[in-house]
């Protein structure tokens, strides 16, 4: 018996077709705690999350933390969901939607579609529909500006799970990071130099807070080089801004358990600053492309809460850069530039005429 998914019968001469797919990390169905649950147990037991030896940690997980976290989660995601459903999904199809309208202006015939790494729709439920469609050339786009084995290369691991039950394999590839993109920080840019012009611009007794999502030192420790990229991206943007070194700090959110993890922690950081006589602090979040329960939870009202109650007098916190216009303009030239020398199919007057994404943009500046 074979080992292989069914396929269906080759045919000589079948049209080349591409795809490009954005992943996000991933979100319950719904804000309640079974929910919740499912989600956790599927994160929580990936091993690239959590890496302690398979039989203590299924103890802790199934033992302690699925008993606790789910209602208190539950809870939480209750308070930021939205009328269409959680944030993170919502604003991910936003993206994917746009994202498809802007490279079909640019000329590019693609099916551009999303999937979550744990939830749904699940990365081989969606990469099955994408071959049995006839698509036969993949481009993962792993949503996190930052590598870590953690995030982006969990996306990859389950890709790679499911080409190992085919026979017949699609080409695959992956974009692995974008941290130091300057289209992407272009877009950050712009969308802090819009809420100062609200606001108003950074006075001496304020500060920005440029949050990331943490991980555990040992991560770092063991060659993961997430922690250098977020730094990166946090000194690229204050220097873009031209923020001097003491207008603005680099912290690492959602610590979880009793490890150390990178440091220094934003909530800790938070408490010093109202403390410390900071009168105002804006935070932004680099790291999520899209806002979810960490940044709309943790940071707009957790966050905010410890802050004031320090002593701080004022708090902001500046929306992930979501359905802004450079960010997808940004994500369309990233995209662009990793599928160039892969064919996408253009309508021109004699038919149908398949060229290279390069080949594309040229065309489309000569048009």
């Amino acid at each position: 018996m074979s080992s292989y998914l069914t396929e269906p019968p080759y045919r000589h001469g079948t049209a080349t077709s591409t795809a490009v797919v954005l992943v996000n990390l991933g979100t319950p169905d719904a804000p309640t705690a079974p929910a919740v649950k499912r989600y956790l147990r599927q994160f929580l037991s990936d091993p690239r999350v959590v890496e302690i030896p398979k039989p203590i940690w299924w103890l802790i997980l199934n033992g302690i933390i699925l008993n606790i976290r789910p209602k208190k989660s539950a809870a939480k995601y209750a308070t930021v969901w939205m009328p269409e459903g959680s944030p993170l999904r919502v604003h991910t199809e936003c993206q994917t939607k746009l994202l498809k309208g802007l490279l079909g202006e640019r000329g590019h015939h693609l099916t551009v579609t999303s999937a979550m790494r744990y939830g749904t729709p699940s990365i081989p439920s969606v990469l099955a529909h994408l071959k049995a469609e006839g698509a036969n050339r993949i481009l993962l786009v792993p949503m996190y500006p930052q590598y870590s084995a953690s995030t982006t290369a969990t996306v990859v691991d389950e890709a790679c799970k499911w080409l190992q039950q085919l026979r017949n394999q699609p080409e695959i590839r992956y974009i692995r990071n974008f941290h130091d993109d300057a289209a992407y920080l272009a877009a950050l840019e712009a969308s802090v130099r819009r809420h100062w012009q609200t606001i108003a611009p950074l006075g001496d007794q304020d500060r920005l807070l440029i949050s990331f999502h943490g991980l555990p030192k040992r991560n770092l420790d063991l060659g993961d080089p997430y922690f250098c990229e977020c730094h990166k991206t946090g000194r690229l943007l204050a220097e873009r801004l031209g923020l001097q070194p003491e207008q603005y700090k680099i912290t690492f959110q959602s610590r979880f358990g009793k490890a150390t993890w990178l440091q220094p922690y934003t909530a800790p950081t938070l408490h010093g600053m109202g403390g410390e006589g900071i009168r105002r602090v804006d935070v932004i979040c680099p790291g999520f492309t899209a806002d979810c329960l960490e940044t709309l939870e943790e940071i707009a009202q957790e966050a905010r809460d410890d802050f004031l109650a320090a002593g701080g007098k004022e708090f902001h916190y500046i929306p992930a850069l979501n359905e802004d216009g450079a960010w997808i303009e940004a994500l369309a030239d990233l995209v662009e530039r990793h599928l160039s020398g892969w064919p996408t199919k253009i309508l021109a007057d004699s038919g149908a005429l398949e060229i290279s994404a390069h080949e594309a943009i040229k065309f489309g500046a000569q048009s």
